[in-house]
């Protein structure tokens, strides 16, 4: 199921016809079209990439984080926190959704010359995402390990992926902060969508906006994340599910700091914005 034949395809691309030679209608070749390039693109590619230099060491960090949809309305919160283990370091952004939904993303990475993701945990759950997840990925032998659905419904994807040394789920803002002032760069990332698809990620500058903390004024890079689905591209767009591009800023004067990401938390979700937050006294 995860390859087909150049020749299949072409035959299931041509117009099909039933077992007595008449065309099918119109209305059933979409689908056939659409299942049929699924099929074909669905096995992953080797990819290539470089890994990301680190500039600024990673170490213990914790942040309060608030999420809000379109309308500024906050859903959730939560916390990223980074635990430096045994040489490894732990990060993990967690929110809580105001509806009793979970976004628990966890990677644990390596940072000896460059940044190196060692494995990656995912848990989506409760109504606010379309389909509930977990996914586990361990670059030592490249296994993954995919479950839709609720309890006692789940439907499971296990196998192998080739990933390249610049796959970075989990730790974007990490590496986002440690480019060269105005460099762009190209890593990869793993779409779940639900099936793994190595795709790669073009981080791209996009000049400076104002920021206040508190009363002080600050300027923060903004860098546009594009998703290069490659060929994945055409099934997606036939679909009606060609993933936005993402947005995030940073404060990179001096000492560098996350402030702000735009863009969905799962495939063909909605624009949801992450900031940080200060703790507030309740009266």
């Amino acid at each position: 199921m995860h390859s087909i034949h150049r020749r299949n395809l072409a035959e299931a691309t041509s117009e099909p016809t039933s077992r007595h030679g008449a065309s099918l209608p119109a209305g059933r070749l979409l689908p056939l079209l659409l299942l049929a390039i699924t099929m074909f693109f669905i096995a992953p590619l080797p990819a290539q990439g470089s890994p990301v230099p680190v500039r600024f060491a990673e170490g213990m960090v914790r942040g309060f984080l608030e999420l809000s949809d379109a309308d500024g309305k906050r859903i959730a919160s939560g916390d990223f926190l980074q635990v430096p283990r045994g040489g490894e370091l732990k990060c993990r952004t967690v929110l809580y959704f105001k509806d009793g939904s979970l976004h628990d993303e966890s990677a644990v990475f390596t940072q000896e010359r460059t940044f190196l993701m060692k494995n990656y945990h995912l848990i989506q759950k409760g109504k606010s995402f379309q389909e509930e997840m977990e996914v586990s990925l361990d670059r030592a032998g490249g296994k993954y390990r995919v479950s839709v659905g609720k309890q006692g419904q789940e439907k499971v994807l296990e196998g192998k992926l080739d990933l390249p040394l610049d796959v970075y789920n989990g730790m974007v803002p990490t590496v986002l902060k440690n480019l060269p002032e105005g460099a762009r760069e190209k890593i990869h990332m793993v779409a779940f969508t639900p099936a793994p698809r190595v795709i790669e990620l073009d981080m791209v500058p996009d000049g400076e906006d104002r920021v206040l903390v508190g009363d002080l004024e600050k300027s923060a890079d903004h860098y546009v994340l594009k998703p290069k689905l490659g060929l994945l591209k055409l099934p997606a767009a036939l679909l009606g599910r060609t993933p936005p591009d993402n947005h995030i800023w940073t404060i990179t004067k001096d000492v560098p700091a996350f402030v702000r990401f735009m863009g969905p938390l799962a495939f063909g979700g909605p624009i949801w914005r992450i900031e940080l937050a200060s703790p507030r006294w309740p009266k």
